[in-house]
C-alpha cells in the first residue's frame, strides 16, 4: 500500500524487452535502503525490485501493466517519481492507494 505522496526522483538507467515484459534499471538516491521483493511505486504503478547491482536496481513490468500504463513509453534518462511502500507506524499522509494495475 502507498501514500500517493512522492518520496524521491528515479533515473531510468537501462531498458531490456524480453518476450511480453519491459524490465528497467533505476538510479535511486534510497538504493540503499532496498531489497530483492520489496514494492516500490514507480509513477503510480507498484512494480517489484527483482535485481539490485552496481547502485541500481531492476523492475519488470509484465504485459498487462505494459497495457494498461504509460510504461511502455518510458525511455532511457527519463525521471520517474518513485514511493516506497507504506510503514504500519508511520502517519498516513495522503491517501491509501495500491499502485496495482487492475
Amino acid at each position: 500500500m502507498f501514500t500517493g505522496i512522492v518520496e524521491s526522483i528515479g533515473k531510468i538507467l537501462h531498458r531490456e524487452s524480453s518476450q511480453n515484459n519491459i524490465s528497467l534499471w533505476i538510479q535511486s538516491e534510497f538504493i540503499h535502503e532496498l531489497k530483492i521483493d520489496q514494492s516500490v511505486a514507480h509513477n503510480g504503478i507498484c512494480l517489484t525490485i527483482d535485481k539490485i547491482e552496481n547502485e541500481r536496481y531492476r523492475i519488470t513490468a509484465i504485459d498487462e501493466t505494459i497495457q494498461k500504463t504509460t510504461i511502455a513509453q518510458w525511455q532511457v534518462e527519463q525521471f520517474v517519481n518513485l514511493e516506497r511502500c507504506m510503514k504500519l507506524s508511520d502517519r498516513i499522509d495522503g491517501h491509501i492507494v495500491q499502485g496495482h494495475v487492475d
